[in-house]
């Protein structure tokens, strides 16, 4: 019998721990094995580890599949990683960083990158041929208006799945920034202000008290202390 040692990570934002029951599956070159329980239980920011029983070995493990079953309530799970240790004590990662919601089943590949070519075992190219599918479907676009750039064919983001919607907590981090922005100008006389500009330099300061920096992959203003 092959013994592999699991142990799953969750992400460690807000909400990101679920208590629906999470299934793993192991696929290897030689054959996957049984689906078997995580947890019911997953908090933002720990592990959880399990030993998964195979009746021989799978040879090198390709991918997993994750099962997410909703108990009560739907609880969405924010998976961070996934790791797997092989009898022979080789290391598998599995990078997931993803929403799952509802009652679905998730595949993840192995973390080390590979081309279309390298995908030997018809497992990876079929994996490979369904991801390519859903993110057609996703993905799809649409004429605006005459001459414009096209659009996401959906008519609000929130028919968008949530991993590819902008996320809740770099959203929070341009409100803020906004705020402490918006509050910085209004103490420094820029907001509200009932007389006119005396010149185009006076205008020019609101400016030379900024700066770009880059917060979560975005380009926002900050104000920089006053000298």
């Amino acid at each position: 019998m092959a013994v592999y040692k699991v142990t799953v990570a969750t992400g460690d934002m807000v909400e990101a721990g679920t208590n629906n029951s999470i299934s793993i599956t192991l696929v290897g070159s030689y054959g996957e094995s049984r689906q078997t329980t995580v947890s019911f239980l997953f908090l933002p920011g720990k592990e959880r580890s399990l030993s998964v029983y195979c009746g021989q070995d799978l040879g090198p493990i390709v991918l997993i599949r994750l099962h997410k079953w909703r108990l009560f309530l739907e609880d969405a799970w924010f998976c961070k990683d996934v790791r797997v240790t092989a009898p022979n004590g080789t290391l598998y990662r599995f990078p997931c960083y993803q929403w799952l919601e509802g009652v679905t089943m998730v595949e993840v590949r192995e973390g080390s990158g590979k081309k279309l070519v390298d995908d030997k075992l018809q497992i990876l190219k079929e994996h490979r041929s369904r991801e390519l599918a859903a993110r057609q479907e996703a993905y799809r676009w649409k004429n605006f208006a005459q001459g414009w750039p096209r659009c996401l064919n959906v008519d609000s983001i929130f028919e968008l799945d949530s991993n590819i919607q902008f996320s809740r907590i770099r959203a929070n981090n341009f409100t803020g920034f906004l705020i402490f922005q918006g509050a910085s100008h209004f103490l420094s006389g820029f907001l509200l202000r009932r007389s006119s500009w005396n010149s185009l330099d006076e205008m020019r300061t609101i400016f030379s008290r900024t700066q770009g920096r880059d917060i979560g992959g975005c380009l926002v203003c900050c104000p920089l202390p006053l000298s």
